[in-house]
């Protein structure tokens, strides 16, 4: 496996791409890999001549600048589990590689952030879709691979590549869990011992949710769901059933599919998830 730090590098390596017709799948990260990673990379490379997984703890998409210095950085064991599953480039750059002049400071994300996400983490979005598009215009991939934990930040993506005009295919992968459910998150590896035994918790709220939503009304559903958290010591930042499509809050006349989202704080350590309910 390869391994560049430089945008210089990662140019001649596409450009080489390009020129043999290889198709090229992308897996962006943060690093601190877990099995939700590599799952991605498989499928990756399963469909894709030649795979690239970046490495990079974007500074701009942190409202929060302890949330920034806290956020596990582990180089060598993700370098060691992207070599063992066969990624063909790991591309760890620095900041001033990405960001070598200043930054878009906004974009219109036509409303996909209005809710959940965007309130709670003003300019995340923004951040997102920067270092996104940049990794986009630098590795030019025939396909970019998101996990779906993140639901609304692969909806904002997946239309934010449309609208930006990239030439590639967005694919969504199933969130992975650990055994007791909790879905896996660089996160995690923060957690307390008191706190992880609770959040699995988070994701038996969801499927409590698609159960109960049968024969109870959304705001009733959505109210016992957060007494539930909360009796965990969960500290509830949101609870809410949107359409997967537009991201709103949905009522009882929906007749569409509905997505249930949830952001939690266990402790100090901020943990999100969801499940299509319906």
């Amino acid at each position: 496996m390869l391994v560049f730090t430089t945008v210089a590098e990662m140019n001649l390596w596409v450009d080489a791409q390009a020129a043999s017709g290889r198709s090229v799948g992308l897996v962006p990260t943060m690093g601190a890999l877990h099995t939700g990673h590599l799952t991605i990379a498989q499928r990756a490379i399963s469909e894709n001549d030649v795979v690239v997984v970046t490495v990079f703890v974007n500074p701009i998409q942190f409202n929060n600048s302890k949330d920034l210095e806290k956020y596990p950085r582990t180089f060598e064991s993700d370098r060691s589990q992207l070599q063992d599953v066969g990624v063909d480039v790991m591309f760890f750059p620095s900041v001033d590689e990405i960001y070598p002049v200043s930054v878009v400071d906004h974009y219109d994300l036509d409303g996909l952030d209005a809710y959940m996400e965007g309130p709670n983490r003003p300019g995340h979005f923004d951040g997102v879709v920067q270092v996104v598009t940049r990794f986009f215009d630098l590795i030019r991939p025939t396909r970019a691979y998101f996990g779906e934990k993140d639901f609304q930040q692969l909806a904002i993506i997946r239309h934010m590549s449309k609208k930006l005009g990239y030439d590639l295919q967005v694919i969504g992968c199933e969130t992975v869990r650990e055994s007791d459910g909790l879905a896996m998150s660089s996160r995690n590896t923060l957690l307390t011992q008191e706190y992880r035994s609770v959040t699995p918790e988070i994701f038996k709220v969801l499927t409590f949710i698609e159960h109960r939503l049968r024969n109870s009304s959304i705001q009733e559903v959505s109210s016992m769901a957060k007494q539930m958290l909360e009796a965990h010591d969960l500290k509830v930042e949101y609870v809410e059933l949107v359409d997967p499509q537009s991201l709103r809050p949905v009522n009882d006349d929906w007749g569409g599919h509905i997505q249930a989202c949830i952001a939690v704080w266990a402790g100090s350590v901020r943990l999100i998830d969801n499940l299509k309910v319906k």
